[in-house]
């Protein structure tokens, strides 16, 4: 089991959390299992960016990302050296730390 620290975001989880998570499972999968309702517009067939989220802590540990991940990851919102999409990023052996995205491209574009 790693521990996965989810910094607070103002919406999805304003506290921020601890959980415990085990290996090889979907980073989206732990959050959605913990009530936390990190959105995926395309029901984790990585063929969206809405699941992204930010490794601070612990993102060698995930393996490399896809290609095609790379791609999507492309077109994220706030996309950074160290970001994934979580519904492709597999819970390791080290402990992480992440950071959900205030926005996605679907929240961007309703607000504009």
């Amino acid at each position: 089991m790693a521990q996965i620290v989810i910094l607070p975001h103002p919406t999805l989880c304003p506290d921020g959390a601890v959980l415990d998570a085990p290996k090889g499972k979907s980073l989206c999968d732990v959050l959605l299992d913990s009530d936390i309702d990190i959105e995926h517009a395309c029901e984790k067939s990585c063929a969206c960016t809405t699941c992204h989220i930010v490794i601070r802590e612990g993102f060698r540990s995930l393996g490399e990302p896809s290609e095609k991940e790379e791609d999507l990851l492309d077109m994220a919102w706030g996309l950074e050296s160290n970001s994934r999409l979580s519904c492709q990023a597999l819970v390791g052996d080290e402990d992480l730390v992440i950071e959900i995205p205030k926005y996605t491209i679907n929240q961007v574009s309703e607000n504009h």
